[in-house]
């Protein structure tokens, strides 16, 4: 899956719902439950993900709160590998790295625990939506700071209109950023 594969964009873009007006007027909200539910859609992309997980040679697998964790946990299974998952400030048990950073309106922070990868380990990150890069650029930065070396993301689907790529290039330290969905 160097490249997307065009079959496998259509059957998922085809089970993503446009919810317009949500969470607030003017907004078109891409619901990925549709596809979840739907057995072939959602075992697809699992596949897919799992692939691209071995063919980098990623050892774990990251997810990201929250609808990464139903992305990745299942991709990770597959391939055989560990699942890490990165969450909100204050969820997580134990020693923690911490990131902060900038929100549209405020900031948040994420942590990964402190203990979560071996030295060098090879993880894949796995998220959603690629949309202003602030959440997976501070993945990025914990997965870094957690000793790991980055494999490669992988996202379900690209909102193009916004700045995401662009922010996430600096994060990335020569590994791929890849998108199933472009929207």
């Amino acid at each position: 899956m160097t490249s997307p594969d065009p079959a496998l964009a259509e059957l998922l873009n085809s089970r993503i719902k446009d919810v317009p007006d949500y969470p607030k007027p003017g907004v078109l909200f891409k619901d990925i439950a549709p596809l979840l539910a739907d057995a072939e859609a959602f075992g697809a992309l699992t596949r897919a993900l799992a692939a691209r997980a071995a063919e980098l040679g990623a050892t774990k697998v990251v997810g990201l709160e929250a609808r990464g964790f139903v992305l990745a946990a299942p991709a990770a299974y597959a391939a055989g590998l560990g699942f890490v998952p990165i969450r909100k400030k204050g969820k997580l048990p134990g020693e923690v790295f911490a990131k902060s950073y900038d929100l549209e309106y405020g900031s948040a922070t994420l942590e990964v625990q402190c203990d979560a990868f071996a030295p060098g380990e090879k993880v894949l990150v796995v998220d959603d939506v690629l949309a202003t890069g602030g959440t997976i650029a501070a993945s990025l930065d914990l997965v870094q700071q957690a000793g790991a070396e980055l494999a490669g993301v992988v996202v379900l689907m690209e909102l193009s209109f916004l700045p995401g790529r662009e922010r996430l290039a600096p994060h990335l330290n020569g590994a791929p950023l890849e998108t199933l969905v472009t929207v």
